[in-house]
């Protein structure tokens, strides 16, 4: 039988630190190591495994394709291995702390009325919510679960479909009571057009022009990181925007918003995914529940 080394999840965690840490000496400050003993267990790892997982040099620090590897596979153990020593001490009941990624508009209009009874639920799970609607690298934000919009794209990810949503332009009374309702494309050009400071998979708003459906850029002195910081925006009157139904239903039912240009949507609707990463073994349970929940209560249709 093969020498079991009891060192070997302490190298990985000390590698997983410091591609986290993006060097030796920031991981030496989070370990309380010295900068010379990470830069030496590291050595050794790499002699052991018979291969370079990082480049070194005095101004950089890139991992190999054989570390970048690595790196995702030892996550993934040491995962697995957490998740073991949580399940025995905690029978088959989810316990634990999930890390979760999504947008200002999902976390304010789905995820924040159904949370209370996921919590009641599960007493023992504790979630981190990380509001952004820029897309993250799951495995070096060590996120446990993202909800994204948008076409996905193929990779390692796993995804669970939350839906899909109608999209409408609105605007606030106030602003089209100064600048007019726009009924046609062309009576955009005078108007100020909200959109996102960050590159998307579409850049402009669909609208329908005869038999085609043309792509309207945006164009607003203003610009927002999410969809929720553009929802104000219009609420307090600063141009039009184009979001996902759900985040406004409630705004158009109480006047705060308005609905243009409804005779020239195309009728596209934008896509919702709770998304994990693909990394081998089961699971873990705190995962795998909040998953099946968002599935149950989180949809966005």
């Amino acid at each position: 039988m093969a020498r079991i080394d009891i060192n070997r999840s302490g190298e990985m965690e000390v590698f997983v630190r410091v591609v986290e840490c993006g060097g030796f000496s920031a991981a030496a400050r989070a370990l309380r190591m010295t900068p010379s003993a990470v830069s030496k267990l590291i050595a050794r790892l790499e002699s052991r495994l018979g291969a370079r997982l990082v480049n070194r040099s005095t101004r950089a620090f890139q991992l190999t394709a054989e570390g970048r590897n690595f790196y995702e596979r030892a996550m993934s153990i040491l995962i697995a291995m957490e998740e073991a020593e949580r399940s025995a001490g905690a029978g088959d009941e989810p316990v634990g702390r999930i890390r979760l990624n999504t947008s200002a508009s999902y976390a304010t209009h789905i995820l924040s009325p159904i949370l209370p009874e996921f919590l009641g639920r599960y007493p023992r799970v504790s979630i981190d919510i990380v509001q952004t609607d820029m897309v993250v690298d799951l495995l070096a934000e060590r996120t446990d679960v993202a909800v994204r919009a948008g076409p996905m794209k193929s990779s390692s990810l796993i995804a669970r479909k939350l839906g899909d949503t109608a999209m409408v332009v609105v605007a606030a009374p106030s602003y089209l009571a100064r600048f007019g309702v726009p009924r046609t494309i062309e009576d955009l050009d005078g108007h100020s057009r909200l959109g996102f400071g960050y590159v998307r998979a579409v850049e402009g708003w669909p609208l329908r022009k005869g038999a085609e459906t043309v792509i309207v850029p945006t164009l607003g002195r203003v610009q927002a990181s999410d969809g929720e910081g553009l929802r104000y925006l219009a609420i307090g009157g600063s141009g039009l925007v184009r979001l996902s139904a759900f985040t406004v239903r409630e705004d158009i039912a109480a006047g705060r918003l308005v609905p243009v240009l409804e005779d020239l949507n195309p009728g596209d609707r934008e896509a919702f995914y709770a998304i994990h990463t693909g990394q081998a073994g089961p699971l873990p349970s705190r995962v795998r529940v909040l998953l099946d929940f968002l599935a149950e209560q989180g949809r966005v249709d």
